[in-house]
């Protein structure tokens, strides 16, 4: 994975951020600080904004998540140790996030609506050696079935309800994450397969996901 190293003081300070923002899950932990946010935004101006809690604005109008954000929707899924888990990611951006969630899945299957991020992805991919991600332009909203059943899927983008597809897609065991916006708040709810939603408070500000794929970029 070349080119994801990051630098050790500045990942550091990042860890103990997340840590006061309540991202306490050391695997997670332990794979955002391997991922260096720089390796995902082309404009170099925007390095030093790689480790510090920030949103990263990206092509088509599009952001990097804040790390907090990030974290706490990885938190969320309760990844299975073995690392032997599939995940469904909608929302894939410039491919940060998917890359976090594949240190801790066997594979990260991703999709985004406009199609220049995903050939930019795609070949960002293959530049850093990552082998365990597949994203296709897609809307995310009704899921990827072709690919289905997923041990995990969590959406990158607020809904104001969690869609009913995505949750057909969990395989038996499996569990979804989503910022889920009701009126002024909102929270991260972790639903189990066949089982009940459950909220916790989410002061993280994340763009809300939009159905369709993109009709021109």
């Amino acid at each position: 994975m070349e080119g994801l190293t990051a630098d050790p003081f500045r990942a550091a300070r990042l860890l103990l951020h997340l840590r006061q923002e309540g991202v306490t899950d050391a695997r997670v932990l332990t794979a955002m600080e391997a991922v260096d946010r720089a390796a995902f935004v082309d404009d170099a101006a925007l390095a030093p904004l790689a480790f510090e809690d920030a949103v990263m604005p990206i092509p088509c109008g599009q952001v990097i998540l804040r790390p907090a954000a990030a974290g706490h929707l990885l938190q969320a899924l309760s990844l299975p140790e073995d690392g032997g888990a599939r995940v469904l990611l909608i929302g894939f951006g410039s491919g940060y996030m998917s890359v976090v969630a594949a240190r801790l899945a066997s594979h990260v299957y991703a999709l985004e609506r406009y199609a220049q991020l995903v050939r930019e992805g795609r070949a960002r991919l293959d530049r850093l050696g990552i082998a365990n991600v597949t994203v296709e332009q897609g809307d995310g909203l009704p899921g990827w079935p072709e690919q289905g059943p997923f041990d995990r899927i969590v959406l990158a983008g607020a809904v104001s309800e969690v869609p009913q597809a995505l949750l057909a897609q969990l395989a038996p065991g499996g569990r979804l994450a989503a910022p889920l916006v009701s009126g002024p708040d909102t929270q991260i709810v972790s639903v189990p397969a066949g089982g009940e939603a459950v909220g916790t408070p989410f002061f993280q500000q994340v763009p809300t996901l939009t159905p369709g794929k993109a009709a021109v970029l």
